[in-house]
């Protein structure tokens, strides 16, 4: 039957007929109000954050004495800063850095033809020395530079 809700039997009684696609309906819609009615409920709770200022227009010349050596590694040697030297050379130069500067930092760098273990040989030779404030450069700096 496409139209009734009730269906006439051969004794001529009326017999019940559920229809659910009304009752689907229905359900759909408490559920859309239940859904929308939840979201508004919700309060936006946000971390506050404290931007980064700018840094003012006429900061002070970098400290030359305060700059870091540049130890790059390469498959040739080591260059300090940009005088090439070898493995031998590397602690007594690192000795003399430290007693000269007030606060030494080493910036280990390494080209793309580097080893692993002159890196490492390197990088132990500044903590021998007692050079706490070492920084690995991730970007590719040519050969001696």
């Amino acid at each position: 039957m496409a139209g009734g809700g009730a269906a006439q039997t051969s004794s001529g009684r009326k017999k019940a007929n559920i229809q659910i696609i009304p009752l689907i309906d229905v359900v759909f819609f408490l559920l859309a109000t239940f859904v929308l009615f939840t979201l508004s409920l919700n309060k936006i709770i946000s971390v506050p954050v404290e931007l980064p200022v700018a840094a003012p227009p006429n900061p002070a010349p970098p400290d030359p004495n305060n700059q870091p050596v540049i130890l790059q590694v390469t498959d040739a040697g080591i260059y300090w800063d940009k005088d090439l030297i070898t493995e031998r050379e590397l602690p007594p130069r690192l000795y003399q850095y430290v007693q000269n500067a007030k606060n030494p930092r080493i910036l280990l760098a390494g080209d793309d033809r580097a080893k692993y273990g002159p890196t490492v040989a390197a990088l132990d030779e500044v903590r021998k020395a007692n050079i706490t404030q070492v920084s690995i450069e991730t970007v590719y700096r040519a050969t001696g530079k």
